[in-house]
């Protein structure tokens, strides 16, 4: 992105972040998820910085607010879909519910594992725009 810089407007920066995540590998994609907190955890596998872990806190506060089972059961759910898939549930959680993320992660764990890594690069590419739009102070698309 550094590279790619200066951007005439918000829509060229939001393009060329596009750009650079369609043309990472698989395993650079898959690692970024290592940068996320679990669904309903505070804490990721790698290290975040303050910024990206007050992003996560925001994406995930609706979460806070589910009742006990729903936090037991998307505990469960984080467990079986990383033993599955080997990553942890990606999903763009801005906004939605805790029972939600618990529905959408049931569905996708009937997924196979080239549909899933495709549907879980897709919500990353998703949460890194909502990040960006945030940063640069546009509004989401």
């Amino acid at each position: 992105m550094v590279a790619k810089r200066p951007f005439a407007s918000d829509d060229q920066l939001l393009a060329a972040a596009d750009e650079v995540w369609s043309g990472l590998s698989t395993d650079e994609k898959r690692e970024s998820f290592e940068h996320h907190p679990r669904i309903g955890e505070k804490l990721s596998a790698a290290a975040q910085n303050d910024k990206a872990l007050a992003f996560a806190e925001r994406e995930q506060a609706r979460v806070k607010l589910a009742s006990s089972s729903v936090h037991d059961q998307m505990s469960l759910i984080n467990r079986a879909y990383e033993q599955k898939f080997g990553f942890i549930y990606i999903v763009s959680a801005a906004g939605k519910e805790g029972h939600e993320l618990l529905d959408i992660a049931r569905k996708r764990l009937r997924n196979d594992a080239a549909t899933e890594i495709q549907i879980a690069t897709e919500e990353q590419r998703k949460i890194t725009r909502l990040r960006l739009e945030a940063m640069i102070g546009a509004k989401p698309a």
